[in-house]
């Protein structure tokens, strides 16, 4: 299997490898043990994403800074005063992961300046009352915002799953060395326990879990699915699904799990065609055969 490598949507990896500094794994390595690779779910019943039912990139940072030996403070804020004190004071030990951000109200993104529901991860190099220079890794290094206008994105009103406002982690600190192949390791039990998750944890109503999420979304292909969700799909979801996949296979090594893996990779990564080109009864066959792909995945690991 050649290896995919370029651009990707990998947001808080890339954020908490750089906040890790030289000798971090790589963004792929990072996204794999976050767990994202091994599910997916259909959130309320209408939003798809290639991710694990019930899980979330902020648990999934937790668990891959755990998993490499690393501990970090993970802390929030009631309002804009209090979080711009507590990240100039974090500051001084080191950058700051921050997030999730409201990626909409990122003003240095062309086109947006308004809320669209899409969760984001920067790493903050520096700030004072005024500004605050950050790496956002969507392709812009050296961002300096006005704080006003970060505050307002890194607020995460419309995030549904944070914890806390103004979520940060800082003062990263590396307790034992960890390679990435024994981290990897340690990461299959969880990796197992997301690809039996369909059910068993509090989440929104309606949402479904791998088969039964991707059956649901063929049939609403069939329907005619909302065009704000197929273009959260094509412009999002199976680019970073794909990825995620594709990385997994490559961490899994020649296995089982790993063929199964990349097999559910070029399934996914052929929706990208299918939706943007407009034609949904072959995207919708294709979910279907994908459909079976997790219990398959969970049974080879």
């Amino acid at each position: 299997m050649h290896t995919y490598i370029g651009s990707g949507p990998y947001c808080y990896s890339n954020s908490l490898a750089m906040a890790l500094g030289e000798g971090a794994p790589s963004p792929s390595v990072i996204e794999v043990l976050t767990g994202s690779p091994f599910g997916a779910q259909l959130i309320s019943g209408r939003l798809p994403l290639f991710d694990p039912y019930g899980w979330d990139p902020d648990l999934g940072l937790d668990a891959a800074i755990g998993l490499l030996g690393w501990t970090c403070r993970r802390e929030g804020s009631e309002e804009d005063a209090e979080a711009l004190e507590k990240l100039r004071g974090a500051l001084a030990g080191g950058p700051v992961l921050a997030g999730p951000v409201e990626m909409g109200l990122l003003l240095h993104h062309p086109g947006l300046g308004q809320p669209i529901e899409a969760d984001h991860f920067v790493l903050v190099l520096a700030a004072d009352d005024d500004r605050v220079l950050l790496h956002d890794p969507q392709g812009f290094p050296y961002v300096s915002l006005p704080a006003k206008a970060f505050l307002a994105a890194w607020r995460a009103e419309t995030i549904s799953y944070k914890t806390t406002r103004y979520t940060m982690r800082s003062a990263f600190r590396r307790e034992r060395e960890v390679t990435a192949h024994d981290a990897l390791l340690a990461s299959l039990p969880a990796a197992k326990r997301w690809l039996a998750m369909t059910g068993d944890v509090d989440v929104a109503p309606g949402t479904l879990g791998n088969a039964a999420a991707l059956e649901r979304f063929a049939g609403m292909l069939d329907e005619g699915a909302d065009p704000a969700v197929l273009g959260l799909m094509t412009h999002f979801a199976v680019r970073v699904g794909t990825r995620r996949l594709a990385d997994a296979a490559t961490a899994l090594g020649l296995t089982e799990a790993a063929a199964t893996a990349a097999r559910q990779a070029r399934l996914v990564g052929s929706l990208q065609y299918e939706l943007t080109a407009g034609s949904p009864a072959t995207a919708a066959a294709t979910l279907r055969e994908l459909a079976p792909s997790y219990a398959e995945l969970a049974a080879a690991l």
